[in-house]
């Protein structure tokens, strides 16, 4: 039976259907995961900027799914809709957070970067901050943000990006501390993918990864909560290596 988006209805309480909202579902890695978290019974709350795109995947999944567009670059107005969203649907206990956007800065173009902080960073932490305030009044629930592995090193290329990374992997950090001294049941996950073949990846890169195969890693750290995840795995260990690498070096490559 085709899907049926889901704008103005709430589905009856009680139902014990896992529930769970994906920020950046559009295409990409947002696409996907709404795709394998959709296979395993998840009901979703779908949000981007797109709305074109959330109605085709909304109608392609199994199930009935909520739609929501929303442009995280306004971040107060994408927080309106997300609590607006959160109360449409009956009780969620998944938030993921991976909108996000990157270019190379080829040039210091204040326009670019301009962007990629307000969606990278402004825009993730509104999103992260209303979904951890969800849990603390649901008393529990999983929020998940992806990050990049270009979190761990900083490049001449692409500064801005590299930095609101190192923002959301940090930020997740703090939250996930935040967690753990109330001593409730929130999870924070945060997810470093390397290369992912998406629409965001320029050319083909060493070490680029099929976007099912890196989802389904995803969806695997979320469903046994891990606090911290590599997509590939063996981007824990270029991680590890820039994390201690000097910076000398690092600029003769990036």
């Amino acid at each position: 039976m085709p899907a049926r988006i889901m704008n103005n209805h709430k589905l009856l309480r009680g139902s014990g259907m896992k529930q769970g909202i994906i920020v950046g579902a559009s295409s990409g890695i947002g696409w996907e995961l709404a795709v394998q978290l959709a296979a395993q019974g998840y009901q979703l709350g779908l949000m981007a900027r797109r709305g074109d795109c959330l109605d085709k995947l909304a109608t392609s999944l199994p199930g009935e799914h909520f739609v929501q567009t929303t442009d995280v670059a306004s971040a107060e107005q994408s927080q309106t809709e997300l609590t607006s969203l959160l109360e449409k649907m009956c009780d969620v206990e998944l938030i993921i957070v991976n909108s996000g956007v990157g270019s190379k800065e080829r040039l210091l173009d204040w326009d670019v970067q301009r962007q990629m902080i307000d969606v990278n960073v402004r825009g993730f932490a509104a999103m992260s901050l209303v979904a951890m305030n969800h849990f603390v009044k649901r008393g529990g629930g999983h929020l998940v943000g992806i990050s990049s592995a270009a979190a761990h090193f900083s490049g001449g290329l692409t500064p801005t990006y590299n930095a609101s990374k190192a923002f959301a992997s940090n930020y997740l950090n703090g939250l996930r501390s935040r967690a753990v001294r109330s001593k409730m049941p929130i999870t924070v996950t945060t997810v470093e993918p390397g290369f992912v073949e998406t629409a965001m990846v320029e050319g083909r890169p060493m070490w680029l990864a099929p976007l099912d195969k890196s989802v389904r890693q995803m969806v695997t750290a979320i469903n046994r909560k891990k606090n911290h995840v590599f997509i590939t795995k063996r981007w824990r260990y270029v991680a590890l290596m820039l994390d201690i690498m000097p910076n000398a070096l690092i600029r003769k490559f990036m």
